[in-house]
């Protein structure tokens, strides 16, 4: 028989191909970025397969799985199998806990096409738990240096300039605001908690110690945060980004009027994309509607259907009059008082090129 893989940070770091055998519902559910779901059983293959073990035993399930995966079926799963390996010799399938499907998959591919593809000791289950003790031991053994700042300030843009920086907006696929939302859907909560684990394994492994995150509450958009390294961010030591007000109204209509709007076009084509962008910004702002207070919100509202249904060359000035609106009277105060009431926290102050610098001599001072 193949031989089983317990390399699981090698696989990881390598991004190493991974073919998922589990059923649809089970891979929906949860997977890892690398996998590939070509099930041996789909749902209701495995439910009534399911039901005979608890009715009959496991020898009635197994008979009652190979009737009902075989002839022209089992060909095409074996072939799409047989596809995949080949276009990924270096690969490694599993099954939930790396036992009967795995094994099952593993020894058709063998006998039936002459592959000898190596299976996940442990399969889904493990490779879960080690990903779950990747965020633990990180919570742990490294230090946490947030990067705060008002909205607009372009804390992703610090991310991106320094080391061992990990984008936590970018691996929950969300801006982290009630404006936050983007055109492809976050994934679900486990798969947020795999993106994180992975990259913060990929830094571990480069040698990284200190690990550099944008200052998050415990949600950004329906992704949460593990409760451990929530806490641990709390006490974290604080570097404030700042920019000027100018500036933050244009990197804001960037994000999310320009380059948002472009996201639904390419998706949707142009008139179903300007009518759901639209929809998008309207939505978005009506979720703040009870904390901004009746007037206010009506003031902002009517600023942004102006700039929605006016030509573009209009449309940027005016999308500006409800950004600067809602930085200046919602968000900026909410920041500034989170600021002065963590004010022992913070570290270092200043605006992009400054903190890029503090932070990467931090980083050589190690």
């Amino acid at each position: 028989m193949s031989q089983s893989r317990t390399d699981f940070a090698t696989l990881f770091v390598d991004e190493v191909a991974l073919l998922d055998v589990r059923a649809p519902v089970e891979f929906t559910k949860g997977a890892f970025p690398q996998a590939v779901n070509l099930p041996l059983m789909d749902d209701l293959e495995r439910q009534r397969v399911g039901t005979r073990y608890k009715q009959q035993g496991q020898q009635a399930a197994l008979e009652l799985g190979h009737r009902l995966v075989s002839g022209e079926l089992k060909r095409r799963r074996i072939e799409a199998w047989t596809k995949f390996a080949r276009a990924h010799p270096e690969g490694c399938l599993y099954c939930f806990r790396g036992g009967l499907r795995s094994q099952i998959a593993q020894r058709w591919l063998r006998d039936e096409a002459g592959i000898d593809y190596p299976r996940v000791a442990g399969g889904y289950k493990a490779l879960r738990g080690f990903l779950s003790e990747v965020i633990e031991r990180a919570v742990v053994e490294c230090e946490w240096v947030r990067i705060g700042g008002l909205t607009g300030v372009g804390k992703t843009e610090v991310l991106a300039g320094v080391a061992n920086a990990v984008d936590l907006e970018g691996l929950a696929c969300h801006r982290g605001s009630s404006f936050g939302g983007r055109v492809t859907p976050q994934p679900a909560q486990i798969d947020f908690e795999h993106r994180l684990a992975i990259a913060l394994l990929k830094l571990r492994e480069a040698g990284a110690a200190r690990l550099i995150v944008e200052d998050e509450g415990g949600r950004i958009g329906r992704c949460m945060l593990p409760l451990a390294l929530q806490r641990r961010m709390q006490s974290a030591p604080l570097v404030w980004l700042e920019a000027p007000l100018s500036q933050r109204i244009e990197r804001v209509l960037k994000d999310y009027v320009i380059d948002l709007r472009a996201e639904f076009i390419a998706a949707f084509g142009l008139e179903p994309g300007l009518e759901r962008f639209a929809r998008r910004l309207e939505q978005s702002l009506a979720s703040l509607s009870k904390r901004l207070g009746v007037e206010r919100y009506r003031r902002l509202a009517a600023l942004m259907s102006r700039a929605l249904a006016s030509s573009a060359e209009e449309s940027l000035a005016l999308h500006r009059g409800w950004i600067r609106l809602l930085l200046d009277e919602y968000y900026d105060p909410i920041y500034r008082y989170q600021r002065d009431s963590r004010q022992q926290q913070v570290l270092f102050s200043g605006e992009r090129e400054a903190v890029i610098d503090y932070l990467r001599s931090m980083s050589r001072a190690r």
